[in-house]
């Protein structure tokens, strides 16, 4: 369900009282959006600034011409291999060149990306597969194993294997393949699995059409997000709100200029990771230092090898960063730092700031809110606005209200409500489930649709948007949303649990990791052997990072007086542990 903003003012949102800031800080009240696809953005950069780094990768770089030189490369592969317009493709990758050139790639030939978390359970990556009807992976040598156990119960005519030195230069990669002591050993005589190097290879046997003209409005990535619920739903994005992330971000943010360069730690399976760390910068002629996997050792030498313009993380990493230890000038080429994901602690926020300061960097931290549903972020606080529990300004052309919840009705300023957003962002809707998204998106009286985002916060007397909490019980840890009603609904599969309970404990450098208390039947006793069967189900069905740390087995769980579980008193109770 898509609609176009409509200027006339139908309801209290459209006061937006948000515009004296765009008016501080330079930022227009409408803007226009182009009805093409991702990767003709890529294009237009790459004819304004073809000698701009596109992207580095381990020193490794790539300037814009020889990036769509790529991509077009890529796009020929994937005819080669019988690719057509409206195939969907896998894309199981962290942040290397492949996986971004894929990106843009299979947008080429008119397909559609499914992006799936590599750490995805087996479980998990079957049903992605199949709910998007992708016959094509591009997955990551590590997890191959996972995706080849699927070959045939998904249906896969093609899995091209990527190796994480295939980004490198010549000599970079003998040197890594020399060091890197585990060797994935590859099917010999399986055709439906080939090499990337062998598959750009084979490019050359296509000398066909392989551009094809796409709009706006044509499905262009499918990503998953819990939804209402917590069980996985693919969300459907479009060209538009991909390309109107990047155009929003870029006008929201004054310091997104040709030549500066992002730190992309973010991944490209996550909406932030692709639409504000990749899609963004690349539309702009910046510079993505791809970071494929995040380390807190080796943090301060990202910094120092790279000297990015930008960082953009979730609050884990900015607690990763005040811990760093750096020189005083180490940080003088950040000009700008975004945080989302997650709520922005103040005392964290100040940290960041003083740290920022210390080190030789003029920028203070801003904050972002959105979700998948939204296309990456949909708000972000003004430059010097600080405020706890700000999330900011709405996004251009985008409406914000809060409502009360399960209702139109809107809230007064200053009074906690359900947060509503309309405009390009909002997605297409939930592939496959047309009940879950006449859930969250809604068109109401005042004739405009409005997505509703499960996330509970108010409209200051300034103007802003202020966070309070999720409606749905959620889990951040690094960034990354668990539902604890998913994992409960595994664990209470066991023959031998009544009932269990998961929440979020805090955790030094994850923010939360969750931990479950289970009730089990009579005639079933806690012990390893029980845990052990529990813990081996969940491995089969969700992935690593939402694994539960800890297991509590109990004779019964605290109640509220209504007879609801007292998710508090057990959190109460973890926190007076530590």
């Amino acid at each position: 369900m898509k609609e176009k903003i409509k200027k006339t003012a139908t309801s209290k949102a459209d006061s937006r009282p948000w515009f004296k800031y765009y008016k501080e800080d330079g930022v227009p009240e409408t803007l226009e959006f182009p009805d093409c696809s991702m990767v003709d953005m890529i294009i237009q950069t790459a004819e304004k600034y073809p000698d701009n780094v596109a992207y580095s990768y381990y020193g490794h770089k790539v300037t814009y011409k020889n990036f769509v030189k790529k991509i077009e490369k890529t796009a020929r592969a994937l005819k080669n291999y019988g690719v057509k317009e409206g195939d969907r493709v896998t894309i199981c990758m962290p942040n290397t060149p492949e996986g971004i050139t894929m990106v843009y790639a299979v947008n080429m030939v008119g397909a559609v990306c499914n992006m799936v978390h590599p750490l995805s359970s087996e479980k998990e990556l079957e049903y992605y597969i199949k709910v998007a009807e992708s016959k094509y992976v591009l997955v990551i040598d590590a997890v191959f194993d996972k995706i080849y156990r699927l070959r045939d119960t998904a249906q896969l005519e093609r899995i091209i294997v990527v190796r994480p030195s295939d980004g490198l230069g010549f000599l970079k990669q003998q040197l890594y393949r020399l060091l890197h002591v585990k060797k994935v050993r590859l099917p010999a005589n399986d055709g439906r699995v080939v090499l990337w190097e062998d598959f750009i290879a084979n490019s050359y046997f296509y000398q066909g059409t392989y551009h094809e003209e796409r709009g706006g409005e044509d499905l262009a990535i499918i990503m998953y997000s819990g939804g209402t619920t917590g069980a996985p739903k693919a969300v459907m994005l479009s060209n538009l709100n991909i390309n109107a992330e990047s155009i929003c971000d870029a006008t929201m943010i004054r310091q997104i200029q040709p030549g500066a360069t992002v730190l992309s730690i973010l991944p490209l399976f996550h909406c932030f990771g692709l639409g504000v760390c990749i899609h963004t910068p690349l539309c702009k002629g910046m510079g993505c230092d791809l970071i494929p996997a995040f380390s807190h050792k080796l943090f301060a030498d990202i910094l120092r090898k790279n000297a990015p313009s930008f960082i953009v993380g979730v609050p884990t990493l900015f607690e990763a960063l005040v811990n760093t230890k750096l020189g005083p000038n180490d940080l003088s080429s950040v000009t700008a730092v975004i945080c989302g994901g997650d709520t922005l602690d103040g005392n964290l926020r100040d940290k960041v700031n003083e740290f920022l300061a210390a080190h030789g960097s003029s920028a203070k931290i801003r904050v972002g809110y959105g979700l998948t549903e939204g296309s990456g972020a949909v708000c972000l606080s003004p430059e010097n606005s600080f405020s706890d529990g700000i999330i900011g300004a709405p996004m251009p052309n985008t409406l914000f209200k809060i409502v009360k919840p399960e209702t139109e009705k809107e809230m007064p300023t200053g009074e906690d409500g359900e947060i509503c957003i309309s405009g390009p962002l909002v997605m297409m809707g939930y592939l496959g489930d047309e009940e879950e998204t006449n859930k969250v998106i809604k068109l109401h009286k005042d004739g405009r649709v409005w997505l509703h985002t499960g996330d509970i916060g108010h409209f200051g007397k300034d103007g802003l948007v202020y966070f309070g909490q999720r409606l749905k019980r959620m889990i951040i840890s690094s960034g990354y949303n668990i539902y604890p009603t998913h994992i409960e609904s595994i664990i209470n599969s066991h023959e031998g649990v009544m009932t269990s309970i998961v929440i979020g404990i805090d955790h030094p450098h994850k923010g939360q990791v969750p931990k479950a208390f289970i009730v089990l039947k009579e005639g079933y006793k806690p012990g390893k052997k029980v845990e052990r069967e529990i813990r081996e189900l969940l491995e089969r069905n969700i992935p690593i990072y939402a694994l539960p740390v800890a297991y509590e087995f109990r004779d019964e769980l605290p109640k509220t007086l209504v007879g609801k579980v007292a998710f508090k008193k057990l959190s109460d109770e973890e926190k007076a542990k530590n």
